[in-house]
């Protein structure tokens, strides 16, 4: 992704009056992270992601010093209520074997097999 300024949205370099420089994340940090969300990155991507989430890291510490103690929790700001309807029992459901055969995975006793998240065991 490339930014027609010299650096990315948000960047503390571009508003070095409204971020403090925190610490770079090291390549290392940002490799672990990637890992923790299951990311695999080139060594190029981390180069580029370090800058970028020191920047996300050091907006969310200057969100930190809002003070907010008398802002009321809000769950949402549309102005929408919740809308009950009667609950209906169906009856025209598929079946469970009509269910599984849209699955390109193996089926075995009625369970999608899906490949381990931690490797092969």
């Amino acid at each position: 992704m490339t930014f027609p300024l010299p650096y990315p949205p948000f960047h503390p370099l571009r508003f070095p009056l409204f971020f403090p420089l925190m610490t770079k994340l090291t390549d290392d940090e940002v490799r672990h992270i990637a890992k923790l969300a299951r990311l695999r990155l080139t060594d190029e991507e981390v180069r580029t992601f370090a800058p970028e989430l020191t920047s996300i890291l050091t907006y969310i510490e200057k969100l930190k010093e809002v003070d907010t103690k008398d802002v009321e929790p809000t769950a949402q700001i549309t102005g929408m209520h919740n809308r009950f309807r009667e609950d209906v029992v169906r009856t025209d459901n598929p079946t469970t074997e009509e269910m599984l055969s849209t699955s390109p995975l193996p089926i075995i006793d009625q369970q999608i097999v899906t490949p381990s998240a931690h490797g092969e065991r």
